[in-house]
């Protein structure tokens, strides 16, 4: 029985990141609809690094970063984005379940302005929205390497694209947390099985988003700069 449920949740998160659906439309769901139990929020977390070069020089990429403006939005896509003020986004990730039970995520960031060379994103309230029955706490950082080009090809292959002198490494990382307050019936379920497949479909989510965000945005600054995509960075 555990193994069906497994099994169940991983092919309907994976459907759900193919089809990458949703809408700013507000529509009734499974979430508005389920009669919440007495229990306490259900707490899923995961904590994910990873880093992406840029082929330029570090104050290249960073200003590029300070006008997320420009980017941000086109870049996010296929998820849905509305921008908060200057500095924030409200994002529909998509939709995502398992056990009969399913939530679209909305939730709003803040991308604050570099402070000392880090920048930071985190979650800020989305403007005459409640979320229904689950909340996230999102705290992301980024932080740049500048390497002399010379350095960096000592451990990588360059493929003859014409380099500058320094290459940048944004390492990011992020700290996510999802608390979802599950109807009655989920409950029946065993809370380890409840707890495992959770924290399992909450990595699967983070990994798959941010590897195509992280590939879109190098993509998106190589062609502001107006040079190729080099085959070192491109998708796999």
């Amino acid at each position: 029985m555990h193994s069906h449920f497994a099994k169940k949740l991983s092919i309907e998160a994976e459907q759900a990141h193919l089809n990458a659906k949703s809408s700013f439309v507000e529509t009734e769901s499974l979430v508005t609809q389920a009669h919440y139990s007495g229990f306490e929020p259900t707490r899923f977390q995961s904590e994910f690094q990873d880093s992406m070069e840029m082929y330029a020089e570090a104050k290249q990429v960073a200003a590029y970063l300070d006008t997320h403006q420009n980017w941000f939005s086109r870049c996010a896509q296929p998820m849905k984005v509305e921008p908060i003020g200057q500095n924030g986004y409200a994002l529909v990730i998509g939709r995502f379940g398992a056990f009969g039970y399913e939530v679209e995520p909305k939730i709003g960031l803040e991308l604050l302005p570099q402070e000392n060379s880090i920048y930071r994103i985190q979650t800020i309230p989305v403007p005459n929205y409640v979320a229904p029955g689950y909340e996230v706490d999102f705290q992301a950082s980024q932080t740049f390497v500048e390497i002399p080009t010379s350095e960096y090809f000592q451990e990588q292959e360059h493929d003859g694209t014409k380099l500058p002198e320094a290459i940048t490494r944004v390492d990011w990382h992020l700290d996510l947390s999802v608390y979802l307050r599950f109807p009655k019936f989920i409950h029946k379920l065993p809370q380890s099985l409840i707890q495992s497949t959770g924290d399992r479909l909450l990595r699967q989510v983070v990994r798959q988003v941010s590897r195509r965000l992280t590939y879109k945005v190098q993509e998106d600054f190589h062609s502001s700069l107006g040079i190729p995509m080099p085959k070192t960075l491109k998708k796999r």
